[in-house]
């Protein structure tokens, strides 16, 4: 019994010695198919390589989504200080016209006022109406309705005056008119009324009473504050008194001082002891209409002019501003330092943006992770599709042979031919004619990418079913009666699964660069949805290209990565699944 016992015992060491000592070939050979051919792929680093980057890629653009703070559209600004245009200064060398409110003038009559002007008439004629022009000096002109009062004949010295109106002619109007004709002057003034004497004979003259409705002058009347309206009586007051040499003038019941500058020109207004306006040879104006300069700024513009200064500061509020002044043929440009609101475009690498800002003031790490999103996405689409209808097709080819196999061999001759490029050239153009919506074109895009990627596959099914279809499996299913769609899709298209895996693998990575290259060329994924090919498309000059490195280079390093590791991963299965390699 013992003696049985210890043969027993050592028949199992024999046997455990049996099994150490098998070598790989013996193990690989006891495994199932699936764990040989799992095992040969990630024995080769390159495969496991593959693996890595392509499991990186999908964590980065699909889970990625959920770390950054911000969205795929979203942009960015900064507030920029920058010398602005802010207004326009030069001196007045033509006239500038005041009118009076609800005076009807036809705005081709200042042609003859400047007519009247230069030919020294005291009277014009605009659409059959006769107005008057009184000279005050070189810089300032009445325009006047002209209404005739009276008439004066002169015989031997003697003047007779016959009133045509209801306006009495007084001896101080009487003497007044003399006192004018024998100077040769063609107006007089009466108690603050202007009155024309116009010509009619050697010895007849007829007196008009002149009622001013506008003023052509070149001073400018300045407001203190954008809250007050200088009207017409105003400026008329004021310049009559400028021109009588007086401090003071009254409007309306309400007394006004003028004070001359001491440093400029200008001649202050004041109602009481607060500043109302001012009158100026130089007209200042702001190019924003909803800004007001004050009249301390348009004094320092002055004085910079006179001085010739290009800089001058002037405080508003606690901040001292600073005005520049540039002068082009004596119209002046002045700026000033203002905050403006601007994208925030092409910032480099910060805490706040890993990679920078794009063109559009967008984020570019959170654009290529959206982005990959719409790259993996095209990829896999494109390559289902693809395959789908190649091994369909291919199946059916192979499987029937015969004229059913000519007739679907010349199909994938005629999409062989079709030149892609220029198709998805009018078809971009066509979706942009069409305004599609970015997120229907990009299933657009993988639709037709899809469709005209599909031949190799058929081809690749077909020849390899035309060399299964004959072996013994398939007389087998023939002679059990089975039908030819299972026959096709339960037994041969299992036999062709490792190749199609392998070239569905291939294709991924050529589908990402094809995608890629449309979207670089403006054809693929549009603004503003991102993918690592539109992003590239910023390139759009050699200044981006070598100043702003973050916003192309990490979306090509990512298109190289995921085209390589689908290209790893498709290598290391061709191998693994090839029976002739080494196990």
């Amino acid at each position: 019994m013992e003696k049985n016992n210890k043969s027993l015992d050592e028949k199992e060491v024999k046997n455990l010695n049996s099994e150490e000592n098998l070598n790989e070939d013996q193990r690989v050979r006891s495994l199932s198919p699936g764990t040989m051919v799992a095992k040969r792929f990630f024995r080769n680093p390159l495969s496991v390589a593959g693996v890595v980057i392509i499991v990186s890629m999908f964590v980065f653009a699909f889970l990625g989504g959920f770390v950054t703070p911000y969205k795929e559209d979203q942009t960015f600004t900064r507030v920029e200080v920058t010398s602005a245009d802010y207004a326009g200064a030069t001196k007045n060398k033509d006239f500038r016209y005041i009118q009076k409110d609800g005076v009807d003038f036809p705005a081709t009559g200042k042609a003859s006022i400047i007519r009247a002007m230069n030919n020294g008439d005291t009277t014009f004629e605009v659409s059959g109406k006769v107005y008057s022009l009184t000279k005050e000096n070189d810089n300032l002109y009445y325009v006047s309705n002209s209404k005739v009062i009276a008439e004066a004949i002169s015989v031997r010295g003697i003047v007779r005056i016959t009133e045509t109106d209801t306006v009495k002619v007084t001896d101080e109007m009487k003497e007044a008119y003399e006192k004018a004709v024998k100077n040769n002057e063609s107006s007089f003034t009466v108690d603050d009324v202007l009155y024309t004497i116009t010509k009619v004979t050697n010895n007849k003259n007829e007196i008009a009473m002149a009622e001013p409705f506008m003023m052509a002058t070149k001073k400018t009347f300045n407001p203190a504050s954008s809250d007050i309206t200088l009207n017409y009586d105003f400026s008329y007051a004021a310049l009559l008194a400028l021109e009588d040499e007086e401090t003071s003038f009254k409007v309306d019941n309400t007394t006004y001082k003028l004070v001359p500058s001491d440093e400029s020109e200008t001649v202050y207004v004041y109602r009481g002891d607060e500043l109302y306006a001012s009158i100026s040879d130089y007209t200042v104006n702001v190019l924003d209409v909803g800004n007001f300069l004050s009249i301390e700024v348009k004094e320092e513009v002055e004085k910079a002019i006179a001085n010739r200064k290009t800089e001058f500061a002037v405080k508003e509020g606690d901040a001292e501003v600073v005005y520049t002044l540039t002068n082009k043929n004596t119209e002046y440009t002045i700026k000033r330092d203002a905050e403006e609101l601007r994208l925030a475009t092409y910032e480099g690498p910060s805490m706040e943006h890993w990679l920078g800002t794009d063109a559009n003031g967008m984020d570019v790490l959170t654009r290529l992770i959206y982005g990959g999103r719409v790259s993996l996405l095209v990829g896999f689409v494109v390559v289902t599709i693809s395959t789908c209808l190649g091994v369909i097709f291919g199946g059916i080819a192979g499987y029937f042979g015969g004229w059913v196999d000519n007739l679907i061999m010349r199909i994938v001759d005629i999409f062989n031919c079709i030149p892609s490029m220029p198709l998805y050239i009018i078809l971009g153009a066509l979706m942009d004619g069409m305004k599609l919506d970015p997120s229907l074109r990009i299933f657009m895009l993988m639709f037709i990418l899809g469709i005209l990627s599909w031949p190799g596959i058929a081809r690749m099914v077909r020849g390899q079913i035309l060399s299964l279809r004959e072996q013994e499996f398939m007389i087998a299913t023939e002679a059990t009666g089975l039908r030819v769609s299972r026959r096709i899709f339960k037994h041969l298209i299992p036999n062709v699964i490792p190749q199609l895996i392998v070239f569905a693998t291939m294709g991924l990575g050529s589908a990402i660069l094809t995608e890629a290259t449309l979207s670089y060329l403006g054809l693929g994924v549009k603004f503003p949805l991102a993918s690592w090919g539109n992003i590239i498309n910023a390139v759009t000059s050699v200044h981006v290209m070598t100043n702003y490195w973050f916003i192309w280079i990490p979306a090509g390093i990512l298109i190289l990565l995921t085209v390589l590791g689908f290209n790893f991963i498709g290598d290391g299965l061709r191998d693994a699944f090839d029976p002739k390699m080494k196990r």
